[in-house]
This record gives C-alpha cells, sequence and structure tokens, in this order.
C-alpha cells in the first residue's frame, strides 16, 4: 500500500428546482449465480451478462428465463455486443475474450498494452469502424482486492485504444480506478468513469480536439462504475454506491492511516452503503435523470441500460438483474437543462445499451 495525500472535493449539490423522482420499486430477474456486474441487449432484446463463476447468460427481459450461452475460466466484467452476433468481454483476470453465444465459443484476444498486461480489465465499447476502447482499472490491485486501489488513490488505471491486426497503445493513462466507458452517439467522443476520484471524464475523437481529454461531469455524490449510452444520447451512470466521509478523510490525512487501515482483515474493510442510485446526463454531461432508493432489496448497482421506457440494473454482488419503468425527467427549473439534443424531458425514444 502506498497511499497518496489527496482532497476530495465536495459532492456537486443537485440543481434547484422540482428535483427528481425517487427509483420506482424493483423487479428483480432472479439468475443461478451472483453479480451480474454489466448488461448488454441482443439483437432480440435480450440481456447478456456475466456472473461471477464464469458463465456468460442469456436473460428474457420478459419472463426472465435464463439461459447459459457460455462459459470463460475467469470473471466476465463488461461487455460490448459486436455487429455478427459475438460478444467482446472484459474477464478481469484473463483480459479481453469474444464470445460467441451461439456455439459457446471463448477466445482471447487481448491481455496487455504497451508492454504491460492487462491487470484488471474493466469494460469496454467498439466504435461503427470497429476500433476497440478497454479500460484497465488498475495496474496494482487485482479485482479482489479493488478496495486497495480506491483507498491507496494513485492512479494507475489506463484506457486503451485497439485495432484488431494491430497493436494495443493506451491513449488515457494515470486515472484513477478506470472504469466504464461510452461513446457518444456520433462517436465525436468517448465518455470514462474514473471511479477513485467520483467523476467522468472525455476524450475527443474527432475535430479539433481529437485525442485531448477534459472533464464530462465531476464531483459526483458516488463511485461511477460501468456506462451506457441510450439511443436518444443519454449517458447512464451506474453508482455503486454512495461517498464516505470517513474514505475522504482518510485521503486528506498521513498514509500511514490508510496503510493501518489496509493491513486490517479484508472482512473489516467497510463496504459501501447499500444504495441503489443511477444517473442519467445528456451530451454535454448535465444531469437530467437522479434515481436512487434505499436498497431492501437490492444495491452496489454497476450498470445501468435504458431500453423501451425500463431501465435495467446489474450489479456486483446481487443474484439477480433488476428492472424498473423510466420515470418521467423533472420539469425545467433554474440550473436544469432543457432537454437532450432537442426532445424535450421525459420523452424518449426506445434505447440500448
Amino acid at each position: 500500500m502506498r497511499p497518496v495525500v489527496w482532497r476530495p472535493p465536495r459532492p456537486r449539490r443537485p440543481p434547484t428546482g422540482a428535483g427528481s423522482p425517487a427509483l420506482p420499486p424493483l423487479r428483480l430477474l432472479p439468475l443461478d449465480g451472483a453479480g451480474p456486474e454489466h448488461l448488454a441487449l441482443d439483437a432480440s432484446g435480450n440481456l447478456l451478462t456475466g456472473v461471477a463463476d464464469g458463465r456468460i447468460l442469456r436473460v428474457d427481459a420478459t419472463t426472465g428465463r435464463v439461459e447459459e450461452v457460455a462459459r470463460t475460466r475467469g470473471r466476465p466484467l463488461g461487455m460490448h455486443l459486436l455487429p455478427d452476433g459475438r460478444l467482446l468481454v472484459c474477464d478481469a483476470y484473463d483480459g479481453l475474450l469474444r464470445v460467441d453465444p451461439a456455439t459457446g465459443t471463448v477466445e482471447t484476444v487481448l491481455t496487455a498494452a504497451a508492454g504491460e498486461p492487462l491487470n484488471l480489465c474493466s469494460n469496454v465499447t467498439v466504435t461503427r469502424d470497429g476500433t476497440v476502447f478497454v479500460s484497465d482499472s488498475s495496474r496494482r490491485f487485482p479485482l479482489h482486492h479493488w478496495k486497495g486501489d480506491i483507498l491507496e488513490h494513485s492512479g494507475t488505471g489506463r484506457v486503451i485504444r485497439w485495432v484488431p491486426g494491430s497493436a494495443a497503445e493506451v491513449v488515457v493513462d494515470g486515472l484513477q480506478f478506470a472504469n466504464g466507458l461510452c461513446l457518444a452517439p456520433d462517436e465525436s467522443f468517448l465518455v470514462m468513469a474514473e471511479s477513485g476520484a467520483y467523476r467522468l471524464r472525455r476524450l475527443w475523437l474527432t475535430g479539433d480536439r481529437a485525442g485531448a481529454t477534459d472533464l464530462f461531469a465531476d464531483r459526483l455524490p458516488g463511485f461511477p462504475d460501468n456506462l451506457t449510452t441510450s439511443r436518444d444520447g443519454l449517458v447512464w451512470v451506474a453508482l455503486a454506491g454512495p461517498r464516505n466521509a470517513l474514505l475522504d478523510s482518510l485521503h486528506r490525512h498521513h498514509p500511514a492511516l490508510r496503510r493501518a487501515l489496509w493491513a486490517l482483515p479484508g472482512a473489516l474493510l467497510p463496504d459501501p452503503r447499500r444504495t441503489t442510485h443511477v444517473q442519467g446526463r445528456d451530451a454535454q454531461g448535465r444531469l437530467v435523470h437522479d434515481l436512487r432508493r434505499r436498497a431492501h432489496n437490492y444495491h452496489l448497482a454497476t450498470s445501468a441500460l435504458e431500453h423501451n421506457g425500463t431501465l435495467y440494473l446489474g450489479s456486483l454482488v446481487e443474484p439477480a438483474i433488476a428492472t424498473a419503468p423510466l420515470p418521467s425527467a423533472p420539469g425545467d427549473g433554474p440550473g436544469e437543462p432543457p432537454g437532450v439534443n432537442g426532445v424535450p424531458r421525459g420523452t424518449r425514444s426506445s434505447g440500448g445499451g
């Protein structure tokens, strides 16, 4: 443990006005495994996810029917559906995999970038021309010690660009637990979640700013995890847990305190508070939806996917996928954006991940 002193910024206050509705009660689609960490949608409207024992599952979003389509050797996390029906899957221990749900075939396609192995392959997205972006959360800590990276705050996460057939290159480095990735609908930029810094960063892919990074949203009230983009341009952010005042205080003080905490048995390290919290943000990073509820039956939500007016949530630990109807966005008020790409708030076309 090599802790870095850091002064976390205070959470940004939500915009004034009517406020956001609560996340509606959740309906659960039970699984025969735990931890559907990320969700994707296939051409038939079925949900695809990976669970802790290495299986890739297909779930009927209406009936809840669960079918195993493949089995990996590790821990599948983020995934992206390719045009040919195959999946790119981030395995926390084995790198980037390509999975064929039709045959169950699993092949490893990327294990290193810039001479360093993928230590914690977390999330993946692909442009229309086939360019792959992958997040590697931490060079220092594996998945089962992810709390160590948040506690240390040494910023060893990175985002990798890979064109199949060529060498993978690091395009953004020094990230605080690099996590979810998603593209703008026009693919002009990539949004990247930095879980350990309570923010979303943006990498410009086109135009005069191509290659530059800036802030998309900062001072978030929790730890951003996976990201998805809906068809009408909303970026959905799953906040895996709320900010912890003790953790923020420890970051500001002498590193010895965090070393002492890390020396405790893992079972004694604090877990994120039990909440379920997701946000929808427009193409400028402005808050459109801020949906949360106390986690009576679902917590540590790591993925939010919108489709046909329904939100589907994944979790690092729960044995189910959660669903809820998408509430209308609150009415315009001071500090609130007027809409998303000209679409009045509260109206949504069919969306997908």
